[in-house]
């Protein structure tokens, strides 16, 4: 069977593709050294060790020697970005203004003789803010008082709009809910609508629902599945991991003979990398290379690279960008991230070094991921320095941190024995805005689990209940192995007869949106 690693180039060349462009080098024509490095975390300190990974150097505006006309140029660029924020926030509250206004008049107007004279445009502005922000409970409450209005008129797209809010919101029987309503009141039941229905059941894990749909639906005149319809289908299968149904989907596509298109084998060969499942990821990404329907993309390259590079197989991954680029797909800057996070998280410091020259040369400008990636790659190393350097530049670039970068220092500064430094980065979330999650609070009591410190420790839980959040499984196991190691036995066993009289409830892990 065909496979990446056995072919030299395995994309054929396809009409109308645009050529990869002559000063977009491959990862290979960086200055990258042949030699493997050493896997081994001998003798030396940090900085001798992430030597090659110097910010300074990759930004020479921030570190290194600056002309004046680069200098006039920056200070000419950050005061007409200066306006253009002035110009969106003013915008921004007026928004916001003209919500609250929309939100007043809907609440006043809710009377018996006011509540059918609203403006279209007051009722629909409200419904589609509700529907944005997945306020499912909401949502329905402005939909049913658009019901009542004395201009309405049923709108199969209003119906559907819903029915995938509440797909996303896991809430399948108020979706079927408003899918009878929309039969009843005349509306055309398409695809789309089938579709979104089976996509309500299948995000919510009720795949025996989801198949009589699907069943229905082609026994349906003018409802038959199509693409869209199997894609999210299979997409919501594989999120469960359930490769079984995914197999039997594509077997019923090819029956129908519906063929699959570039979303359908992305959404296959990322879920198939994530799961570390190589052979029929390879499998897969030659038979999209077989079809005329389903050309790779940027998307394609991403999740390729991001299978190879998080299990460590950075020569295969470098291969792999060799052959995107020689088919004229060009990277993107979450191309680099990826990069940026396979080259650090294997200790390859001056390949990852010599990719942020080439983003530098490039013009491609930072995100909060990108931050993130090169953050925790100073910290894993123990650089504290670079790090620190780096969580100041990416505020004064006014990139607000995340709790992944939180994460990043609170483990860095744990690992290298500074609880005062740990402090300060309590002090800092005290000053900012910054919505803290349950692995946040799970990576605080690990680095003070390290420094033993038991009463910062228990601070931690009590900081938890102030901010809302309730502790998990894992936070109470890693407190409960900590007073077990330290000879603490009361406390182990006080704290694991409340897991145990706690596990009657639900304790859910929240996980944060990466």
């Amino acid at each position: 069977m065909s496979s990446l690693r056995s072919h030299t180039c395995p994309f054929q060349p396809s009409v109308g593709r645009l050529p990869a462009r002559k000063n977009l080098v491959s990862i290979r024509n960086f200055p990258v050294p042949t030699a493997r490095k050493e896997l081994s975390t001998a003798s030396g300190n940090s900085e001798e060790r992430t030597r090659s990974l110097t910010v300074p150097e990759r930004r020479s505006g921030r570190g290194g020697l600056i002309n004046v006309q680069e200098l006039e140029e920056r200070e000419t660029r950050e005061r007409r970005e200066e306006v253009n924020r002035k110009i969106a926030s003013r915008k921004a509250i007026s928004v916001i203004l003209r919500r609250e206004a929309t939100k007043a008049v809907i609440e006043k107007k809710r009377g018996p003789t006011n509540s059918k004279k609203l403006l279209p445009r007051t009722v629909l502005e409200a419904l589609h803010e509700r529907i944005t922000a997945l306020r499912w409970e909401s949502a329905l409450k402005v939909f049913q008082l658009l019901h009542e209005q004395l201009w309405y008129r049923p709108n199969s797209a209003v119906y559907i709009k819903l029915i995938v809010m509440l797909g996303k919101c896991k809430q399948p029987e108020k979706a079927h809910e408003l899918f009878l309503a929309m039969i009843d009141e005349g509306c055309v039941v398409n695809t789309e609508a089938y579709t979104a229905l089976l996509s309500a059941y299948s995000r919510s894990g009720h795949f025996d629902k989801a198949f009589s749909i699907l069943a229905q639906m082609k026994n349906t005149p003018y409802c038959h599945p199509d693409v869209q319809t199997y894609s999210i289908f299979i997409k919501s299968c594989l999120q469960v991991f359930s490769f079984d149904k995914v197999k039997v989907l594509l077997s019923d596509m090819e029956r129908q003979g519906i063929r699959p298109n570039t979303i359908t084998y992305n959404t296959l060969i990322d879920a198939y990398g994530k799961a570390q499942r190589f052979a029929e990821m390879e499998r897969i990404l030659v038979q999209m290379l077989q079809e005329k329907d389903g050309e790779p993309d940027v998307w394609t390259m991403n999740s390729t690279l991001r299978a190879f590079g998080s299990s460590g197989q950075i020569e295969t991954m470098e291969k792999c960008y060799e052959k995107f680029q020689r088919a004229g797909i060009q990277p993107n800057i979450k191309t680099f991230n990826i990069l940026l996070d396979s080259y650090g998280k294997t200790r390859y410091y001056e390949k990852m070094s010599a990719v942020m020259d080439y983003m530098q040369k490039y013009h491609y400008s930072w995100t909060i991921v990108t931050y993130n990636v090169v953050i925790d790659a100073f910290g894993r190393a123990g650089d504290l320095k670079q790090m620190e350097y780096l969580f100041r530049l990416m505020q004064s670039e006014r990139i607000k941190p995340s709790c992944v970068t939180l994460c990043s220092l609170v483990r860095a500064y744990g690992q290298a024995g500074k609880a005062e430094k740990i402090a300060s980065v309590l002090r800092f979330i005290e000053n900012s805005d910054i919505t803290l999650d349950n692995v946040f609070f799970n990576c605080l009591v690990d680095a003070y689990v390290r420094l033993g410190c038991f009463e910062e420790m228990r601070g931690v839980l009590k900081m938890m209940e102030q901010k809302g959040c309730k502790p998990d499984k894992i936070m109470y196991k890693t407190i409960i192995k900590a007073y077990s190691a330290s000879g603490m036995t009361s406390h182990a066993k006080e704290l694991w007869e409340l897991v145990k009289s706690a596990e009657g409830t639900q304790m859910q892990k929240l996980r944060p949106d990466f």
